[in-house]
């Protein structure tokens, strides 16, 4: 199967045509509970999911970002019942994380919804596991507790030896990702699309559990974010999107000359200094 490419057709027919334990990476925000019109197509996650592990090498990750529709004053539990019927599948849970989103609309009669779940599933190990540290320690350069201990397994306390604590830790696994307002794509065109996907969100996962030259795979293409940063990374890609109208947004963003280098929640937040 060619790769670097956007088959213009059902994520159904594209895997498919793809070898067992094929993938190393899926990412991808497949859509929910009809939130949004995309031009009257729609999908069949059970069988997604089924194809999703059949196509994904052993220690492969997808990351499956949903959220949840409030109808008649509930939520709808989509989300759940996707990432339960995964594992059903054979996947791991490896991690539910959090999409913390920074552009959200108050509600009448309950709190702001402002996050989307990002599962991250995972065929059995994550064969990589590149975590990223850029949370800002406080305590930087200082030493941590010298009274800190563990239990061990006969029930006895070993005491821990003092280290250093570094400027940057572990990133948790709530990301707050800056969206909405042109903030989310540096591609003015990729607003063609009524839900576009933040460039950080897909550049930060991608970063994290794939290296270079493995095969990044997005089902719901949608604006091409996903292919966008996998090349940006040096990872090849194959995406599938069913509307023409969106391929051809997909097709002149990636011809649009890469930014020099990659973009982070830094420079964001920067951009929206400047617009104030």
């Amino acid at each position: 199967m060619e790769v670097n490419k956007t088959y213009n057709e059902n994520c159904l027919d594209t895997m498919a045509r793809m070898e067992d334990n094929f993938i190393d990476l899926t990412v991808t925000s497949p859509p929910y509970d009809n939130l949004r019109n995309y031009k009257g197509f729609e999908f069949d996650w059970q069988k997604v999911i089924k194809e999703l592990y059949r196509t994904t090498k052993n220690g492969g990750v997808v990351v499956w970002i949903v959220g949840d529709a409030t109808i008649k004053a509930s939520e709808t539990g989509t989300s759940f019942r996707q990432a339960l019927y995964a594992i059903e599948c054979g996947f791991n849970l490896h991690d539910t994380m959090i999409y913390e989103k920074s552009g959200v609309m108050p509600s009448r009669n309950r709190y702001c919804q402002m996050f989307e779940y990002m599962f991250v599933l995972s065929k059995g190990k994550p064969k990589t596991t590149n975590l990223l540290k850029d949370r800002k320690n406080n305590w930087a350069g200082t030493k941590t507790f010298s009274n800190i201990t563990s239990r061990q397994k006969d029930g006895t306390l070993k005491k821990k030896a003092q280290k250093e604590i570094n400027d940057f830790g572990m990133r948790f696994n709530i990301w707050r990702v800056v969206n909405g307002n042109g903030f989310g794509q540096k591609d003015k065109i990729a607003y063609k699309h009524p839900a576009t996907f933040p460039e950080q969100l897909a550049n930060d996962h991608i970063v994290s559990w794939s290296n270079e030259n493995d095969l990044i795979y997005d089902p719901f293409m949608g604006s091409g974010t996903t292919a966008k940063m996998a090349k940006l990374n040096n990872r090849n890609w194959i995406g599938s999107e069913i509307s023409k109208d969106y391929c051809d947004i997909i097709k002149e963003r990636l011809l649009n000359k890469p930014k020099d280098k990659q973009i982070t929640i830094f420079d964001q937040i920067e951009e929206q200094k400047e617009t104030k």
